[in-house]
């Protein structure tokens, strides 16, 4: 016979894959998966033409016949019975299945199959089925195994005191147990499923459980008379999802069951309304939308808060669709009613300072790229309620970038527009292109050198813009401005067998007029970033934006060594500094002291093995060389006991936006320990060091293993939001792998 004989009996037990439930009497044991079937691999094999003998088991009734394979110690065709026997280590392959048996029957005239004494059936997907004895009739239409356990790809494990396959195909387990759980001999797994009947049907293509129990290390803690759910195969079908539960101040005790929907099998939509004890029902659902060249995704909820007699709720809707070869839309909307609905609700993005919206239209052709843009912002951050809130529409942008020309030189063209509206009445209508000629060159000596020549050029009509000297403006304003620039390098490299080093000294001048960026007409929407940093310090245009134009000539110089080693991992250290040739006009006079020089900057990066990481970005004073700005991000120890350390400082110092307070001196710890193979404890904390207070700090402890997932947090923010609480939330999960779980967020 062929593969489909022995597939279509191990597919009476694959179902289970997916089922997640069986059981059986307390004598039903598991294997313990712990051991494994030894040799496995097929021995040295003959290959056989297929016949009416012992062969027929693997064969298929199909015109293309393929090769099969055996293996025994002795076979027998006894022709009055017109039976064939093989036994004694008996080995069939056909494809990727293996059947093993210390023997096995063919009745050619009964078309009886008959596997028996240490059974072993393999899959190519990994899936191992063991049994006493195996019965195959009427072309496989009908199967009855005896003590069948099956090891599943997963190492899930299931078994049964007797399987059956109806000529239907509907197959039924009697007194059957499931668990993923590792199990010790005579010792129960952390949890199982026990049913005194399994059954699998075909058509309805459900799995049904009579008298099932859930039991955690023997002891029952739950039970059902009966229960189904959809086979494995099944990709989707409308039903109850696992509810969710959830407990705050705002709502109190809540429960969120959940209804999922499917619509088709590219559109389906969640029902999951919030049943709470002190706000009542809260409506919610979530849609999901997939087409052949995109997708929607929307999620939204709906309350009305009796107590304030208002209606609340927020929205959030993500959309991309290709609308050919060349264009691609998609758009990104978050909304929410108020600015403490995502934290009263513990919704996503409830820790977000501001909530983006945007819309976009992008095109991608070889070296050219283009985009339309639009931008919203609603602010909830407490302390950014007072900022004069802009939108933008619409943001376009072209880049167009040509060949290489001769010596590898190409030109780059940026045509960039933004209309930007803010709260006060005032708007900024801006187009700006940049044109560039740039030059990679590699000297024979290993020199690395760039040029770049450009030209910007702005247009703006300005609307209502009340500027920092107090002075209002309205009206057309322009800007030309040239800039060149050169930049060098020559690594130096050393190696050893064990170690790589290079040493490379970076050069970077920058030639351009010492104008005005006309700051009394042009207000700055785009600019706010005017650190020099580590990260820009080299950069031609060290402003993030177009509202601002990095003038005045300049030479940037700077060291950056790098060691690479094969048992003490890699490190890297970069210093660098500032000259403005025009000290009345440069980047980081911030404080009106003019200098000629920039303070230096610096970042260490060291991570010699797995225990140990650090990366520190720093700013130090150039003439006391004292600490004006520091960031470290460092994590340090083992599994059992691990330190994640953040810290940033900045002084306090004056800026372009008033509204940006730069002292700020924080510290964020986590500490981590897995315990024991199966246990984790955490705890964070994030410190206000100017203030000398807590931001937020929480705890939590994990357990996991193979088959089983629980998790609990509390955690506690503390905000300077008159209308926020401040009160501890707890979260939890429970977690039974491959059943599902509850818990909140």
């Amino acid at each position: 016979m062929s593969k489909k004989i022995f597939l279509s009996t191990l597919s009476a037990v694959a179902f289970t894959i997916g089922a997640a439930t069986a059981a059986g009497d307390d004598s039903l044991v598991l294997l313990n998966t712990n051991k494994t079937i030894e040799d496995t691999k097929p021995k040295p094999l003959t290959k056989i033409e297929p016949a009416h003998n012992i062969t027929d088991i693997m064969s298929t009734p199909s015109e293309k016949e393929t090769d099969v394979y055996f293996t025994a110690d002795e076979m027998q065709n006894d022709s009055e019975k017109n039976t064939i026997t093989a036994s004694g280590s008996v080995e069939i392959i056909r494809d990727d299945l293996t059947l093993r048996a210390d023997k096995v029957i063919y009745n050619q005239t009964t078309d009886h199959i008959s596997a028996e004494g240490n059974v072993v059936l393999l899959d190519e997907t990994g899936n191992v089925m063991l049994a006493d004895k195996v019965d195959l009739r009427e072309h496989m239409k009908r199967a009855d195994i005896d003590n069948i356990k099956v090891i599943l790809r997963d190492k899930t494990r299931l078994a049964a005191r007797s399987f059956h396959k109806k000529p239907d195909d509907t197959k039924v387990l009697r007194y059957a147990v499931y668990s993923p759980c590792d199990n010790c001999r005579g010792e129960s797994p952390l949890w199982q499923i026990k049913a005194g009947k399994v059954m699998h049907n075909p058509v309805d293509q459900d799995i049904e459980y009579q008298n099932a129990f859930l039991e955690l290390k023997g002891i029952p803690v739950f039970y059902t008379p009966y229960f189904s759910h959809p086979d494995p195969s099944v990709e989707r079908r409308s039903g109850f999802l696992f509810p969710r539960f959830m407990s705050n101040n705002y709502l109190g005790a809540g429960l969120q069951p959940q209804y999922f929907w499917n619509i088709s099998p590219h559109q389906n939509v969640i029902f999951n309304p919030i049943i709470t004890s002190d706000k009542g029902i809260i409506y919610s659902a979530i849609y999901n939308q997939y087409f052949t060249r995109g997708e929607l995704n929307a999620s939204g909820t709906f309350m009305h808060d009796d107590d304030e007699d208002k209606n609340r709720g927020n929205l959030f809707l993500y959309g991309r669709y290709e609308i050919n070869d060349y264009w691609v839309a998609d758009t990104d909307i978050n909304y929410a009613s108020d600015d403490n609905y995502l934290k009263d609700l513990s919704l996503p993005k409830k820790d977000d300072s501001w909530l983006t919206s945007r819309v976009r239209l992008q095109a991608f052709d070889n070296r050219n790229y283009a985009s339309v843009e639009g931008y919203y912002y609603d602010m909830l951050s407490y302390n950014l309620q007072d900022n004069n809130t802009p939108y933008i529409l619409p943001l376009m942008s072209y880049e167009n970038i040509s060949a290489p020309a001769s010596y590898g030189a190409y030109v780059k063209t940026t045509f960039n527009t933004a209309s930007v509206y803010h709260e006060d009445d005032n708007t900024s209508h801006r187009a700006t292109m940049i044109n560039s000629w740039n030059l990679p060159y590699t000297s024979p000596y290993g020199e690395k050198y760039r040029l770049v020549a450009s030209l910007k050029s702005d247009l703006y009509y300005i609307g209502q813009y009340h500027n920092e000297d107090g002075g209002d403006y309205t009206g057309t304003t322009a800007r030309v401005f040239p800039q060149v620039g050169l930049e060098w390098r020559l690594p130096f490299v050393k190696n050893t067998a064990n170690t790589s080093q290079i040493l490379e000294p970076i050069v970077v001048a920058a030639f351009a007029p010492d104008q005005d960026n006309k700051p009394d007409k042009i207000p700055n929407d785009d600019s706010q970033d005017i650190e020099i940093t580590d990260v820009n310090i080299f950069d031609l245009d060290r402003y993030s934006g177009y509202d601002r134009n990095d003038t005045g000539s300049r030479v940037s110089y700077g060291l950056n060594w790098s060691f690479y080693g094969k048992k003490w991992g890699r490190s890297s250290v970069l210093l660098a500094q500032t000259y403005e040739f025009d000290k009345d006009d440069n980047l980081f006079n911030l404080d009106n002291e003019k200098e000629h020089f920039s303070d230096y900057v610096g970042r260490i990066y060291a991570s010699p093995n797995e225990y140990f990481n650090m990366n520190y970005r720093f700013k130090l004073d150039k003439d006391s060389l004292s600490v004006n700005y520091s960031e470290l991000g460092a994590s340090a120890g083992t599994d059992i006991l691990r330190l994640n350390m953040s810290y940033i400082y900045f002084p306090e110092a004056d800026t372009y936006a008033d509204y940006i307070d730069t002292h700020r001196k924080e510290i964020y710890t986590v500490l981590r320990s897995n315990i024991t193979r199966n246990w984790a404890v955490d705890m964070y904390n994030r410190q206000d060091l100017v203030n000398n207070r807590a931001i937020s700090n929480g705890a939590g402890v994990i357990y996991e293993d193979e088959c089983s997932r629980f998790a609990f947090h509390v955690e506690k923010e503390y905000s300077d939001d008159p209308e926020d609480e401040n009160e501890l939330a707890f979260y939890f999960s429970f977690y039974l792998k491959t059943i599902g779980g509850i818990g909140t967020d």
